[in-house]
């Protein structure tokens, strides 16, 4: 990125701010007008969980004047292992305010603009549109490609990163200059193939790595300095402590970014995705299915997390079968039984209803929130994960 004119980023430096900002000031490719730059500049975070913590009180920390943060969901105890800008007393409240108040604290010259609601193809381009640079610390796919392609839309760069279990990722797309994160990934995988980090598991420091890096480029973009991350993937392996880069070259035939674009709009990407839509005759809710228990109505329950999911938290008259393992598995279960299916937090559970339906049997309904809801509203003896 090319430095634009210092006249249209020429702001005053109080002298608050000078001492603040005084080991930028003194590096040469910042100075007093790199800062003042960087205080002019307007970063939009999307998610400010493992990555968006990192990167946004880095970005704070660094003078970046405006910060979106995009995020609807609340702090709840399991993030504290690494989404490290919120604490435990935010526990319950939203993430934008949790979020927006460690800001103000860390450097109350930075403006905190928040947005409580997920990002979808009504919003999207709305709230891209008045940021220079988007941050991407989302955690599912669908997300991923509403912001590539809004980004493209747009003409913004988008800073990506993704962590899974000791591994990350991070790269610069700017289809003005390189390829677009649908030129590396063009399709999507299989929802049920890449579980969530809920699912799955990640090592806590790692998104500090990830979303740091992430706040470095967002930075170098802003200064126009150095060379960013477009057209590289950085890959990170946490247990060998080893960095590899991949060349990545732009797709022509990309359906975004391309000499011939097809996608000239947002589109319903939970759709592209595959992740199934809810549905209230697809769901029961655990209030729902604690009733029906407490009844004494016969229902299946088909719980199907992995092994090592059930050692830590489970229902004891469940029936266990891995999502995985489940179309190779049907014999087991009644094709006639009302049949719950039940996992993690409601994601798998409706895959499997997916696949039950498909095969045939006639009463299968998801747990709308899992077991994970089970232990928050109905049995708090259950273990939470």
């Amino acid at each position: 990125m090319s430095r634009p004119p210092a006249e249209a980023h020429r702001l005053s430096l109080s002298h608050e701010e000078a001492l603040r900002y005084s080991r930028h000031l003194i590096l040469p490719q910042v100075g007093a007008e790199g800062q003042e730059r960087l205080k002019s500049a307007r970063v939009l975070l999307v998610g400010v969980g493992g990555l968006g913590s990192p990167a946004a009180l880095y970005l704070a920390a660094a003078g970046v004047g405006t910060l979106g943060l995009v995020d609807a969901d609340q702090v709840d105890a399991s993030n504290l292992q690494r989404q490290v800008v919120h604490g435990s007393a935010a526990v319950g409240r939203a993430k934008v305010d949790s979020a927006a108040d460690r800001i103000r604290d860390l450097n109350p010259h930075v403006r905190v603009e928040r947005f409580p609601e997920r990002l979808t193809s009504g919003n999207a381009l709305d709230v891209l549109r008045r940021f220079d640079v988007v941050v991407d610390g989302s955690d599912n796919f669908p997300t991923r490609y509403l912001v590539n392609d809004a980004c493209v839309l747009l003409g913004k760069p988008n800073v990506y990163g993704a962590i899974f279990r000791f591994d990350g990722q991070a790269s610069v797309f700017d289809a003005r200059r390189g390829p677009c994160y649908r030129c590396l990934f063009a399709e999507p995988p299989p929802p049920d193939l890449v579980p969530s980090c809920a699912e799955a598991g990640v090592l806590g420091v790692l998104p500090g790595v990830i979303g740091t890096l992430q706040a470095t480029e967002a930075i170098k973009l802003i200064l126009g300095v150095g060379e960013p991350l477009i057209g590289r993937l950085l890959l990170f392996d946490a247990l060998k402590l080893e960095f590899r880069e991949l060349a990545l070259a732009k797709d022509p035939e990309c359906p975004v970014c391309g000499a011939h674009p097809t996608v000239t709009t947002l589109i319903d990407y939970e759709a592209f995705c595959g992740v199934p839509a809810a549905s209230t005759q697809a769901e029961i809710s655990v209030g729902e299915l604690a009733a029906e228990r407490a009844q004494g109505r016969t229902l299946v329950v088909v719980d199907v997390r992995e092994p090592y999911e059930i050692a830590m938290a489970a229902l004891p008259d469940a029936v266990h079968i891995p999502l995985r393992q489940l179309p190779a598995r049907l014999r087991e279960l009644d094709p006639h039984a009302p049949l719950v299916t039940l996992c993690h937090h409601g994601q798998r559970s409706l895959r499997a209803r997916e696949i039950l339906v498909a095969a045939g049997f006639v009463n299968v309904r998801s747990v709308a929130g899992g077991i994970d809801a089970w232990s928050r509203e109905i049995d708090a003896g259950v273990p939470r994960y």
